[in-house]
């Protein structure tokens, strides 16, 4: 479903980079043998902080200006490190795990956080304290969404046959692209011309 999602945000005219931080390893939910905790103690996401920032590096070299990250459950945490320190100029959470209210205080982005109704990881009550945090910081923009119904995980992880879970994808996607151009194209449009 990634891919989807990404080749989705592609064809909205962004130029997409979606590296592999679980090394081939993605977290299945249905393997009751390995929980998310046991998974995450082998893929920090430290690490793939570390592996992310080449990769922007290497955007930059190529003359990309300005940089949009977009982090579904265990990447929102990434995410969220990349924006506290300026490595991206526009940052969207979906459904996201391990990241804090002390993490929001840090945002130096404006970011987007959509959450999920029904959601033990980040219950609606964890993302209502994300906003509170990121309205008392005005120099950050934001938007804060909860997806009425929605499970974690519902913006990748639905059934195609499930109209009304393919119509929250569809939202969610279209949030995200929503916040990236507003937040990416209206920075080009500041860029001085040559």
């Amino acid at each position: 479903m990634i891919v989807m999602v990404a080749d989705k945000v592609a064809s909205s005219g962004y130029f997409v980079v979606v590296p592999d931080f679980f090394h081939g390893d993605a977290y299945v939910p249905e393997n009751a043998e390995r929980s998310l905790k046991v998974w995450s103690k082998s893929h920090p996401t430290e690490r793939a902080f570390g592996e992310a920032k080449p990769v922007i590096a290497a955007l930059k070299d190529k003359g990309v200006c300005f940089i949009g990250s977009a982090g579904y459950c265990w990447g929102a945490k990434v995410v969220v490190e990349l924006s506290k320190v300026n490595l991206v100029q526009a940052a969207v959470l979906l459904h996201p795990t391990f990241v804090t209210v002390d993490d929001m205080e840090e945002v130096r982005c404006p970011i987007s956080v959509l959450g999920a109704e029904i959601d033990k990881i980040s219950p609606p009550e964890l993302v209502k304290q994300f906003e509170k945090v990121l309205s008392a910081n005005s120099g950050v923009g934001h938007f804060v969404k909860i997806f009425p119904g929605a499970r974690h995980g519902w913006s990748v992880r639905y059934s195609r046959d499930d109209v009304f879970a393919v119509k929250r994808a569809e939202e969610a996607l279209a949030d995200m692209i929503g916040w990236f151009n507003k937040n990416l194209k209206l920075t080009l449009k500041l860029k001085p011309s040559l």
